[in-house]
């Protein structure tokens, strides 16, 4: 049987219960069939509607056994009609990055061939790189405490060298695994605003120092908004970006519209002893309970779950386990017959996921 991982759980709200329980049943029948490890699932409440029925938008209870568990897996969250006094939403996500200081968000874009995008790949060409944002500072490390007056609103960004030295570490280990996969060149790009804020050439500085204990990664600098502008025309260029909270999210979300939605992007958010795994997307509660949801993206982020357990176990399984996984999305959306509406298709949650059952192999029945 191998050894057993407990995985905490978390629902959300609107479609989160819908996308995370095909996900977790592919996950569980795949660890089932394996000789070396097994997953065990256990469900705890949080989210917009758990907090408008208790006060609490992620109880003591629930942190305790995230912070106990080997790994979290977190659905959407949020819903915009439930909010705090000061009308700010409702994120349970941002507070787990918090308490557990998962500093670094990791975000995968590829595309390949099959990939539903309205982007023109040239041929010969894929994409394939990593987006990671510091999470736990930068503009955001301001989050519930900005002062508002009457006649203006300020925000404190916040970027130290402890952080952005684990940070740049992280990177640089992420893109020596991607080389050795032949997933990358092994290069790691800072993406910053250097050329106007003390605060980001403080950051470059931070992260020049560390890339120089690092001689066989290739580092490189890009400002924002020319990343912007690069990840629409040349995004095969690049390898690892590592960058602030607020230009990590929303250069997250190009890559995930360079890759056909939100409904393919998966995330991570991982730190030195937890990590959390979600899809990027929001909770979309007008289409809740109506089973046509992407199942896609809270997939493919169980997938980067199994990677990270057996990386950080030494369980190669593990990680065979989640290539596959991945590869069966592909092959799914690529063959372009259990689309959901997001990507242009027909095709219900349940249906789409139990079309990446089949192409694993595991038996669709269990979804």
């Amino acid at each position: 049987m191998g050894k057993t991982f407990e995985i905490a759980t978390f629902e959300g709200d609107g479609i989160g219960p819908e996308i995370i329980g095909p996900t977790r049943a592919i996950l569980r029948e795949l660890s089932n069939k394996s000789e070396v490890y097994r997953l065990s699932f256990t469900s705890h409440p949080a989210g917009a509607r758990h907090y408008a029925e208790t006060g609490a938008a992620l109880p003591d209870a629930s942190i305790r056994a995230a912070r106990e568990a080997d790994a979290i897996l977190l659905s959407a969250m949020g819903l915009p009609d439930i909010r705090y006094p000061d009308g700010t939403e409702i994120t349970p996500q941002i507070d787990l990055r918090m308490a557990l200081d998962l500093y670094a968000g990791v975000r995968p874009v590829r595309i390949g061939p099959g990939t539903p995008t309205a982007f023109k790949l040239p041929q010969g060409r894929l994409v394939d790189f990593v987006l990671i944002r510091e999470s736990t500072e930068g503009l955001f490390y301001s989050k519930d405490a900005g002062v508002v007056e009457p006649d203006e609103a300020r925000e404190t960004l916040r970027i130290t060298r402890a952080k952005t030295e684990k940070l740049t570490r992280f990177a640089v280990d992420l893109a020596r695994r991607r080389k050795a996969r032949g997933q990358g060149e092994g290069r790691v790009t800072c993406v910053d605003k250097a050329n106007v804020f003390r605060a980001f050439a403080f950051f470059r500085s931070v992260f020049d120092g560390e890339m120089a204990k690092a001689p066989d990664i290739v580092a490189d600098h890009a400002y924002v908004d020319a990343m912007a502008l690069w990840m629409v025309q040349k995004p095969w260029a690049f390898d690892v970006m590592v960058t602030e909270n607020m230009f990590g999210d929303i250069l997250s979300d190009l890559g995930a519209g360079l890759m056909g939605g939100l409904g393919m992007a998966p995330s991570a958010d991982i730190g030195d002893d937890h990590a959390v795994f979600q899809p990027c997307h929001g909770s979309a509660p007008d289409i809740a309970g109506q089973g046509v949801a992407n199942p896609f993206a809270m997939i493919l982020s169980g997938a980067m779950m199994l990677d990270w357990l057996g990386d950080r176990h030494g369980i190669p399984a593990m990680s065979t386990d989640a290539a596959r996984l991945e590869a069966a999305v592909a092959e799914v959306v690529g063959a372009g017959q259990a689309l959901t509406v997001d990507l242009g298709g027909r095709t219900g949650t349940r249906d789409a996921a139990r079309a990446v059952a089949t192409a694993l192999g595991i038996g669709a029945d269990a979804l």
